[in-house]
Order: structure tokens, then sequence, then C-alpha cells
């Protein structure tokens, strides 16, 4: 039984799949909108029975996650961004979102990041996870297949043989 995965899981997790140094985690912070020092970085990815852990909240999350795509796609233009209201709570749906927006993933990509953790997923089931809430075919993400994308990613950037 797999425990309930925090912010600051998530946030460890990102960082190895992805190999992002401490210069780049500051970057991508400052890009998100969030100033951060390198120590309060640390403490973030500190395990929680660790001296000087800090907790990770949804917004520091969110700030991160928002970074991370203006790092991978740029901003966009302000006359053409919609006004961005706030998302209320961060669930496993809009991270999985922010991470499919920041690759720029296709269907197709998701599905073979999924099977590269060993897991199967159908077309229709993935889809279900970008639907509205109010959606009749919405299905929330669970911290299963959260943390089984973030293990194919490792796979897939982290463990590439090098030419």
């Amino acid at each position: 039984m797999y425990k309930h995965m925090t912010y600051n899981d998530i946030l460890r997790r990102f960082r190895y799949a992805l190999n992002i140094t401490d210069r780049g985690m500051l970057d991508i912070f400052r890009l998100g909108g969030q100033n951060m020092e390198l120590t309060g970085i640390k403490d973030l990815l500190k395990k929680e029975d660790e001296h000087g852990y800090a907790v990770c909240s949804g917004k520091v999350l969110g700030a991160f996650l928002d970074g991370f795509i203006i790092s991978k796609r740029g901003r966009q233009e302000a006359a053409s961004v919609p006004t961005k209201r706030p998302d209320p709570q961060l669930t496993n749906n809009i991270i999985l979102r922010k991470m499919r927006i920041a690759f720029a993933f296709k269907d197709d990509d998701m599905l073979g990041i999924l099977r590269l953790a060993n897991i199967t997923l159908s077309r229709s089931e993935l889809s279900a996870f970008f639907r509205d809430k109010e959606h009749k075919n919405f299905k929330t993400c669970g911290d299963q297949v959260l943390r089984n994308f973030m293990n194919g990613l490792a796979v897939r950037y982290r463990e590439q043989p090098k030419d």
C-alpha cells in the first residue's frame, strides 16, 4: 500500500526525474513568480523526518509547475492569455495537466511514459483525467497514476543512453 503523495514528494520526484540542478530550481521558481532561496528549496526537498524539513504548499508547487511551463514553452503574450483564475486546489489532475502542457505531450506521449512505468491506460481513461470536473466522464487522477507517470518521466529523461 502506498502512502498519500505530498506536494514535497511530487517536487522531489519531478526534480529527480528531470535531473534539475539547484540553479535550475531557483530559475524555475522565479519564472513562476515565487522567489526562493536555495536553503528554502533544500528544505522543501528534504524527507519529512529530516531536520529542517519544510512543507510545500499547493501555491508553491503550482508556482514551480507554472515556472516549468514557462521555462519549456516561453511566456505567452499578455494579449493572448486569458485572465488566469487561480486553481482552488492543486489536484493530481491539475499537476498532470501542467506537466502535459510543459512538455507539449500528446496522448501517445503520455501513454508511452506510463508504459515505461509498466502502467497501461486506454486513451479514454487518460482523457478522463483532463476533462472538466463537472463532466460525466471526469475521473480523479490517483496518486498511483501520478507516481507512475513521474517514474516513467525518470526512465525517459534520466535513464536514456548518453550518445
